[in-house]
């Protein structure tokens, strides 16, 4: 049963008849541009056909009921917003919170999701999109997808404690059908980018999870800062490479290899969108590399199975280029491959990557899709 089904089933058998609406949020892959968002800077990710499906009704008082399947239920009451627990209902809770609570109306609904949880695909941004849309709907409001964007990102920040950048909630939000965006992160500037039709994108699951992240996320969003502040720019994404040289001498190491990925994926991202626009995918894979290097060598945020996986398909007939994706540390790398080789090349990463680590990975075929809306099918 797939997602959709999976959701309206148990909204049926939770709450009884059928839900008035039924919305998506996808989750995202980013094809290269990796900590960059939060320094103002370029990013080129693509929303996926797997997401999150939010079966649900409009109630007549301010009560939220939320079940997610195979999650359980979860009840709260929007005149008592306070944070209680680290689950999946409190990003529902802040997305609340931080449209204000007081002008919303209360809805039941159920979740189905197919992302995998922890694995890089923006899961928790997909459902803060889903709970901007959700109270839009039953409230009567407007829904824009840069405010909800912002909206979100707010939910992330305040009320989770997680200091991301915009881009997942943005691209989660406002993604074009068929195309991938190249977005700027200071003004929130989205230029679609089409792939070519002879290649795919494959997502490569590690089957390992991000153990730390959150701290580990937020000292390197300090060394960011730091840098900047040293460099006397507002942001990283203000800085050329010939001045992250002569950083060099003022900063400590940790926090001048920092700032030239930063400064150089900024270039790359830029440079790869124009690529994929003109079809040169071999140049787009060579960024791909190099992009990886930068992320493992300089910022420090891959893992052994990340780079072994890299490592693996890059070297497989038809990859174009790898990468990790995401925050880092576990989860997900992302591979540009040539269409006609796909399967045979799906299948050699599997078994090259389980007969070395005994971890069974995941691989996904996916394509560019639209942004969060209500189902019409």
């Amino acid at each position: 049963m797939n997602a959709r089904d999976a959701a309206i089933e148990d909204f049926s058998a939770r709450y009884g008849g059928d839900p008035e609406t039924v919305l998506r949020a996808p989750g995202r892959v980013n094809l290269i541009g990796e900590h960059t968002d939060y320094n103002d800077g370029f990013v080129l990710p693509m929303a996926i056909d797997q997401a999150i499906w939010v079966a649900l009704r409009k109630r007549d008082d301010r009560l939220v009921r939320l079940s997610s399947v195979g999650n359980g239920q979860v009840d709260f009451d929007l005149d008592a917003l306070v944070p209680d627990t680290d689950d999946w209902a409190e990003y529902v809770k802040g997305v609340a919170w931080a449209m204000g609570g007081s002008d919303l109306v209360g809805w039941e609904g159920s979740i189905a999701s197919d992302i995998p949880i922890g694995a890089g695909l923006s899961s928790s941004a997909a459902i803060e999109i889903a709970a901007t849309l959700a109270f839009a709907t039953v409230s009567d409001q407007h829904w824009d997808p840069v405010t909800a964007a912002r909206t979100s990102q707010r939910a992330e920040n305040e009320w989770m404690g997680m200091p991301c950048g915009i881009m997942d909630q943005l691209i989660i939000a406002a993604a074009a059908e068929g195309r991938a965006s190249l977005i700027d992160c200071r003004t929130l500037d989205m230029t679609p980018v089409r792939l070519p039709d002879d290649v795919a994108v494959v997502i490569l699951d590690t089957a390992t999870r991000r153990q730390l992240v959150e701290s580990e996320y937020e000292d390197r969003r300090k060394s960011c800062e730091l840098a900047a502040g040293t460099a006397g720019v507002p942001a990283l994404r203000d800085l050329s490479i010939d001045d992250v040289a002569q950083l060099s001498s003022i900063v400590d190491e940790t926090t001048f290899r920092r700032t030239r990925h930063v400064v150089s994926e900024n270039a790359r991202t830029i440079e790869a969108a124009a690529a994929l626009d003109r079809g040169d995918t071999a140049r787009f894979g060579t960024l791909m590399a190099e992009s990886h290097r930068s992320l493992r060598d300089d910022f420090e945020v891959s893992s052994e199975a990340l780079d072994l996986i890299v490592d693996i398909a890059s070297g497989l007939e038809g990859c174009l280029g790898a990468r990790m994706t995401g925050a880092g540390f576990g989860g997900c790398a992302v591979a540009l491959v040539a269409e006609s080789t796909v399967p045979a090349f799906v299948d050699e990463v599997i078994a090259s990557y389980e007969d070395t680590t005994g971890l069974t990975p995941s691989a996904y075929v996916s394509m560019p899709v639209a942004g969060a809306g209500i189902s019409r099918q």
